[in-house]
């Protein structure tokens, strides 16, 4: 089985996949979400890896394959290691030089991140092009693909979740509250005046950007959104046509089948040098 990883400046979630056969697609049996791991050492957060194993009654070693699609660098080394020592298998990080199927048509490709790639690789896979792709997530990224699968480029807007705590920490008399739909749009109360400006406020940001992408490529164009925040915002948006909560660990399964001959030349290689 394939563990895919999608490592977020905010959270980490892993996916575990059933390969495909003949008589069946590839599918998703489970799912983790946990804290990315930014403080942990190497032993906690083998033993937080393992726990999620042994929570839900998988056998480790069902895990034949690794990839992982990371935004937070410091940490990689961290996740290669103990990929290695709990699962025996040297995972495949999603970087430059591997194989992904999407062009990359901006002036600096390297810089684009590793989510955004794997992102907009399963979204033409599912969904054809042209299509935007909105990550709801830390920050949250606009990313636009063609008719023909090329990569065109983007945005980055602060998160909904960003923007809530930079008017909670700069206006002194604004207590905390949960981000959610509001009831109304006319508030009648302190409480109701920040859900309604979070709320309402980020979904014009979403759509004002999605609109004018749309016009700019002047044809149809789908939207689909995906991200902690994805089904929440796209109950109003205008321009959201799909929420896809899968969208990244897809993407992540996807370019390591992609790279099959390159895992399978490393796992040859590791072997030869244990001899």
């Amino acid at each position: 089985m394939l563990l895919a990883i999608d490592v977020g400046n905010t959270n980490t979630v892993l996916g575990l996949y059933r390969p495909a056969t003949p008589e069946a697609p590839a599918a998703q049996t489970h799912c983790w979400r946990i804290a990315t791991p930014v403080q942990r050492t190497l032993d906690e957060l083998r033993m937080v890896l393992r726990g999620l194993f042994i929570m839900d009654g998988v056998d480790i070693t069902a895990v034949t394959g690794v990839a992982v699609s990371s935004v937070v660098p410091p940490i990689d080394s961290l996740f290669r290691e103990v990929i290695e020592k709990l699962f025996g298998v040297k995972p495949l990080f999603v970087e430059p030089g591997v194989k992904t199927g999407l062009p990359v048509l901006v002036d600096n490709p390297a810089e684009v991140g590793a989510d955004r790639i794997v992102n907009c690789v399963a979204a033409f896979e599912r969904y054809g092009g042209p299509t935007i792709v909105v990550d709801l997530g830390t920050a949250t990224t606009f990313d636009v693909i063609s008719q023909r699968g090329e990569y065109l480029g983007g945005a980055i807007a602060p998160g909904i979740g960003i923007s809530a705590d930079a008017l909670f920490e700069r206006a002194a008399k604004l207590g905390r509250v949960n981000i959610r739909k509001p009831s109304k749009v006319i508030g009648t109360n302190t409480v109701d005046h920040i859900q309604i400006g979070l709320y309402y406020g980020y979904i014009g940001l979403v759509d004002g950007i999605c609109e004018r992408m749309i016009a700019d490529l002047a044809i149809e164009t789908k939207v689909i959104a995906t991200g902690g925040f994805a089904r929440m915002l796209a109950e109003t948006s205008r321009t959201i046509r799909h929420v896809d909560e899968n969208l990244t660990l897809d993407g992540v399964r996807l370019i390591y089948e992609r790279n099959q001959d390159r895992v399978r030349r490393r796992a040859m290689a590791a072997t030869q040098r244990s001899e």
